[in-house]
């Protein structure tokens, strides 16, 4: 395996047990290579019950919107709605949960008011029902 390779496959190594972690969800895993019909490096994430593709790059060089083409088309070969890439900060190690946790993830601004509009309705939801039961 080339040293690329390698890098690449810690990195998304150490994301799948960042989320396992974090979100307390052992079905995340890394996805075997797909060829064309490639549907993303990291499987299990869902939000809001849809599926997200989520792409992985430890690259030196970044290329940000050729990543994001990458993961729309993955999300649309896996038929999810959300997607994003992850990529490694420079400077900084994926040895602890606490800096796999400082890498960053670019998604489209659509996507983030999805998340953020559903999160909401659902917060004020629940808030709505807890105060009708009281």
């Amino acid at each position: 395996m080339s040293r690329q390779k390698q890098k690449g496959t810690a990195f998304e190594s150490a994301i799948v047990e960042y989320l396992k972690d974090k979100l307390c969800d052992e079905t995340i895993e890394r996805r075997a290579l797909n060829g064309t019909c490639d549907r993303g490096d990291i499987s299990g994430v869902t939000f809001c019950g849809n599926r997200m593709v989520l792409e992985c790059k430890n690259e030196a060089r970044m290329r940000l919107a050729e990543y994001m083409r990458e993961a729309e088309a993955e999300a649309k070969n896996d038929n999810a709605f959300y997607y994003a890439v992850i990529h490694k900060k420079r400077g900084v190690g994926i040895s602890t949960l606490q800096t796999v946790g400082q890498q960053y993830v670019t998604m489209p601004l659509h996507m983030l008011k999805s998340i953020i509009y559903d999160a909401n309705r659902w917060y004020e939801e629940a808030h709505k029902k807890e105060k009708e039961t009281k």
